[in-house]
């Protein structure tokens, strides 16, 4: 390994283990997995709070607690059991531009999910081949697959709420959420839950928005300045040359540095204390 390869692996070593503590979740909306013990509500809980990880972090988490607040003591038995009663219980719900609407049409897909599957992993497998290269057909077909569902039930329409909260790889969409919510199910350490014990994490691709690709452009893991799934690949497979069998490892420690930190990659006098102030003003 050369030396920037190295620098860079001892720099997010050290990340690793100075964030990946429970006590470092909080803001993050991985923290609404943790509100629940049974596997079947952390998968539910996952699942909608990392598509609603959108936007400002304490909006987020506002948002969360409002509609885990509606969803009562089991996410699981709420989504299993959704009806019209439970429509009306999250109409007025609204996290920017998805709204109680959007989110029922959601659940009554994940309804059908449950009702036939049993779990959102069993469905998941049913597309996922792990000889692929990497996650992304196997999340493709995962999405298609929803919005198929549904739009054979409406006549071959589809909501823009729906597309949005489900997006496609194969659209060239980054799936930000959708790779943050598998991360948090296919990763196990005191982070990331571990559930789903049939995916590997080594396919796993980094969930890339705009801060998590500044800090990547910092470290010169890729040069494009908006996040696409061309971008996001391309940093997983820098990663995979540090860390192989799981290139996702270092995701949640260095976003801290965004969400907790306040990064903006413009000079601070706090910047001189944070891990990456030598690849941001001396490399």
């Amino acid at each position: 390994m050369s030396k920037r390869p190295a620098k860079i692996k001892n720099v997010l070593e050290n990340l690793y283990h100075k964030y990946s503590h429970p006590r470092f979740i909080d803001p993050d909306p991985l923290q609404f997995v943790y509100l629940y013990s049974r596997p079947q509500d952390m998968e539910i809980a996952a699942f909608l709070a990392a598509l609603l990880a959108y936007g400002r972090v304490l909006h987020i988490k506002n948002s969360l607690i409002r509609l885990f607040a509606y969803m009562g003591d089991s996410p699981f038995e709420f989504v299993k059991n959704f009806d019209r009663r439970k429509r009306q219980k999250i109409h007025n719900f609204k996290h920017r531009f998805t709204t109680g609407d959007c989110l029922s049409d959601l659940m009554k897909l994940l309804r059908n999910v449950l009702a036939q599957y049993g779990s959102i992993e069993k469905f998941f497998l049913q597309g996922y081949n792990p000889n692929d290269e990497n996650i992304v057909h196997s999340l493709d077909r995962f999405s298609n697959s929803l919005l198929t569902m549904y739009a054979e039930n409406h006549n071959g329409r589809l909501s823009n709420g729906l597309r949005f909260l489900l997006p496609k790889p194969s659209a060239g969409s980054p799936c930000k959420r959708l790779n943050l919510f598998l991360r948090w199910m296919v990763r196990d350490d005191d982070i990331d839950a571990g559930l789903w014990k049939s995916v590997d994490k080594a396919k796993l691709i980094v969930p890339l928005d705009v801060h998590m690709g500044r800090l990547c452009r910092i470290l010169k893991l890729y040069d494009q300045k908006s996040p696409s799934l061309t971008a996001a690949v391309k940093i997983t497979e820098s990663f995979a040359r540090i860390q192989p069998a799981d290139p996702v490892k270092y995701d949640f420690a260095l976003s801290r540095i965004g969400i907790r930190d306040n990064c903006t990659a413009r000079y601070r006098s706090s910047c001189r204390l944070c891990e990456l102030y030598s690849f941001c003003f001396k490399s």
